[in-house]
């Protein structure tokens, strides 16, 4: 997988600050789309219980459906509901026109819309994974509606 910034931030001089990731989206956003869309948490979790994560919205109906094993495991849950926000994110960017990766400058990846909406993909997925409330893919239909 070839993502440019990261080449960049390996030879950089540790004398100098980090690179923010707000920067790295302006540098190169499809390196880290690419990053962003990984999920390799939620990924292993959806391919064991037989579900394939293709990023489309049909996908997030089958991640609402799956039995929430990881509410057992507390040190699992806060990566998986990281997981699901980031896919969910994924699969906005993916499917919703205009809809591209954002980044606060806490570090935080949102989704912006044309309207200029943003969306808080993580904290969506982590109520997900918590609660299974809302449920991801009534999150992705209200925000494809507008």
């Amino acid at each position: 997988m070839n993502m440019s910034f990261l080449d960049r931030w390996r030879k950089r001089p540790h004398a100098h600050p980090s690179v923010p990731l707000a920067e790295s989206v302006r540098a190169d956003p499809e390196s880290v789309v690419e990053l962003l869309s990984e999920c390799e948490l939620l990924r292993a979790q959806a391919a064991r219980a037989g579900v394939e994560l293709d990023d489309s919205a049909r996908s997030l109906e089958a991640l609402d459906q799956l039995q929430p094993v990881w509410r057992d495991d507390p040190e699992v849950l806060p990566w998986l509901g990281n997981d699901a926000g980031l896919y969910l994110g994924t699969v906005l960017v993916r499917t919703v026109r205009g809809a591209v990766w954002h980044v606060w400058p806490d570090g935080q990846p949102v989704v912006r819309l044309t309207s200029g909406r943003e969306i808080d993909v993580v904290t969506a997925g982590h109520d997900w994974a918590d609660s299974g409330a809302p449920e991801l893919s009534q999150v992705y239909a209200e925000i494809s509606e507008t």
